[in-house]
């Protein structure tokens, strides 16, 4: 599959994105063990990153399962944990395949700190460090995109979408099923679903077959993520952010696609 497509905007971990646990009082607006309301983090979220000068896209669903995305494909994946109106998010960094940050590597880690306004505002720094020993920083400043509260559901993602570089058509059924195969012969096979029907925030999890070339790597890798669908736009756009691994390189994957 094309590299245009396995951007998904490139840019909506996708894998193990998303994979750490953490307690719904942190996450959610709820009380905290103090009697103090928690802020929401949930939702979809956009801005500016001052730092880089790129724009930031943010999914996080109603488990704190959170993907920060930059415009250049560059994704942060992690578990917001919210204190009040506190924000913390120990991250995984992923560049977009097939491209690396500037030293070679695929990935790193760091930490998001800030504070959220439910539905409102969303300021954070980033700290960032490659497996390649590079530091990356971001001072990002979010506001609440009016799509985030557009219901979810599997009939609503439900249809055909192409991405309009490689023209690769992915088709989710009215069950979650995900299918595409690329004209390079890739062939993704997965699942969308949603666990929280009031933010406009889907679960995804795929993997790849039959890839050749410089794409064979990703065979077999099981990516995971989240989606947004952003229906406000004509033709709809379905933006998808993924991370996975096959020891010992991680790899992150953002797509934007078309409705057709």
């Amino acid at each position: 599959m094309r590299a245009s497509f396995l951007r998904l905007i490139g840019t909506l971990g996708i894998a193990a994105v998303l994979a750490v646990g953490c307690n719904s009082s942190d996450y959610g607006s709820g009380s905290n063990s103090t009697g103090t309301t928690n802020a929401s983090a949930a939702g979809v979220w956009s801005g500016s990153d001052a730092s880089s000068g790129l724009t930031v896209t943010a999914i996080i669903n109603a488990a704190g399962e959170a993907t920060f995305i930059r415009s250049d494909g560059v994704q942060f994946v992690g578990t917001a944990d919210v204190s009040s109106n506190t924000l913390a998010v120990a991250v995984d960094g992923y560049s977009n395949f097939p491209t690396t940050f500037a030293d070679g590597s695929t990935h790193g880690i760091g930490t998001l700190n800030g504070t959220v306004t439910t539905a409102s505002m969303l300021n954070a720094t980033l700290t960032f460090t490659t497996d390649g020993n590079t530091a990356i920083t971001g001072s990002w400043s979010l506001s609440y995109a009016s799509i985030a509260s557009n219901a979810s559901s599997i009939g609503a993602i439900g249809g055909n979408y192409t991405d309009s570089s490689s023209g690769a058509v992915l088709s989710i059924t009215s069950s979650g099923t995900m299918t595409s195969q690329a004209a390079s012969g890739c062939v993704l096979n997965g699942s969308v679903s949603t666990n929280d029907s009031s933010h406009n925030v889907y679960e995804v999890a795929y993997s790849y077959a039959s890839c050749t070339g410089s794409e064979a790597v990703l065979n077999g890798v099981q990516f995971t993520g989240l989606a947004t669908l952003n229906t406000a736009q004509s033709p709809a756009q379905l933006l998808i952010a993924v991370a996975g691994a096959s020891s010992p390189t991680k790899y992150g994957i953002v797509s934007t696609l078309s409705r057709s």
